[in-house]
């Protein structure tokens, strides 16, 4: 099912849709292979691997990626990090001091700080005490002001994934866009949201290089949506929002397909070890379901829990200040010699 009155040019900001994007050296001219002189850019001429601007469109990474993930190359957006994918979405798409977002806390902090940035209303619309949407509640927030509703699935402090009934209910009695945050998707079990876009025009996918692909340090966000929104996102973007050193490294690593998949199945088997070794904890409450490489764990008092394992040189996440999550601690699963710290100092403390 389509959503019906969904109409992309009703909800892009009129500056944008004006706006006649800066056309870049090497935007107006693509290599074909041949031996060229370049001198159209005013870079230093003189060769070091870097002294030349990187490639607008990262199109050999975007080949790639295209193949991988079984999208057109002109399906993808790529930014620094998914905070400026994010933050592309929101400048495209959302009036300041006028339009609004919904958000489903707990989740994610960037969203708000982003709504803040850039002038955006955020409306919070709890999610239920199992940590799933509250699809009517969604709905009813909605107003002809909402332009983005953010879901993150699998989400983030939670780690649980979202019913899939639930995320296509709202896609398709929405009018305007869902952002689907799978920056957690490759350690779950069940498919992107991405083999979906097709059937949801209004749908935008965000995922990242920096958890499965071990690639925090070189800041690489991945964003899937139809031509006509990554369209309008390209206009916008900075010409060379991605450097050539992490297109370089971006580009080895998502080649490297073996080693990603061996080291994600190693953590899932270190997830379930650690899941394991929870329990035995005295003050371990409850663990609740993930589908990330996290957990979220209900203890008796997270504020000295935190401080006592800080006291053990070991940082884990105190995410008690956030809606439905009292007296949790978030751990991220670490190496089998850094789980088994952790562990050691859990059952000591």
């Amino acid at each position: 099912m389509k959503t019906t009155n969904f109409n992309l040019e009703n909800l892009v900001r009129a500056n944008v849709a004006k706006l006649k994007p800066y056309s870049s050296a090497r935007d107006e001219y693509v290599s074909d292979g041949s031996k060229m002189i370049f001198l159209d850019a005013n870079e230093n001429p003189y060769e070091n691997g870097v002294n030349r601007y990187p490639d607008p469109q990262q199109r050999n990474l975007k080949s790639v990626l295209a193949a991988q993930k079984k999208v057109a190359e002109h399906q993808i957006l790529l930014g620094n990090g998914s905070d400026e994918v994010l933050d592309l979405i929101f400048r495209a798409f959302c009036e300041p001091g006028q339009d609004t977002i919904i958000t489903l806390p707990p989740t994610y902090g960037m969203y708000k700080v982003l709504a803040a940035i850039n002038n955006v209303n955020e409306r919070e619309v709890l999610l239920t005490p199992d940590f799933e949407p509250d699809v009517v509640s969604v709905l009813d927030a909605v107003d002809e002001n909402t332009k983005l509703i953010f879901l993150c699935s699998p989400n983030n402090p939670t780690g649980n994934i979202f019913s899939e009934e639930k995320i296509s209910t709202i896609l398709q009695n929405f009018d305007g866009i869902v952002v689907v945050d799978e920056a957690y998707i490759d350690f779950a079990d069940t498919p992107s949201w991405i083999s979906q876009l097709k059937m949801y025009p209004n749908l935008i996918v965000t995922q990242t290089l920096s958890k499965a692909y071990g690639m925090a340090g070189v800041r690489m966000g991945l964003c899937f949506a139809s031509v006509e929104i990554i369209g309008v996102l390209n206009k916008i973007k900075p010409p060379y929002n991605v450097n050539e050193l992490t297109q370089q490294r971006a580009l080895t690593r998502v080649k490297d397909t073996a080693i990603v998949a061996k080291e994600v199945a190693t953590i899932l088997e270190e997830r379930k070890k650690l899941a394991e070794a929870l329990e035995t904890v005295s003050f371990v409450k409850k663990l609740y379901k993930t589908d990330a490489n996290f957990l979220l764990v209900k203890v008796d008092d997270a504020n000295k829990r935190y401080q006592e394992l800080l006291e053990h040189g070991i940082v884990i996440r105190n995410r008690t200040t956030q809606p439905l999550c009292e007296n949790t601690l978030r751990f991220t699963v670490g190496t089998t010699a850094e789980n088994e710290a952790l562990i050691k100092v859990l059952q000591t403390i």
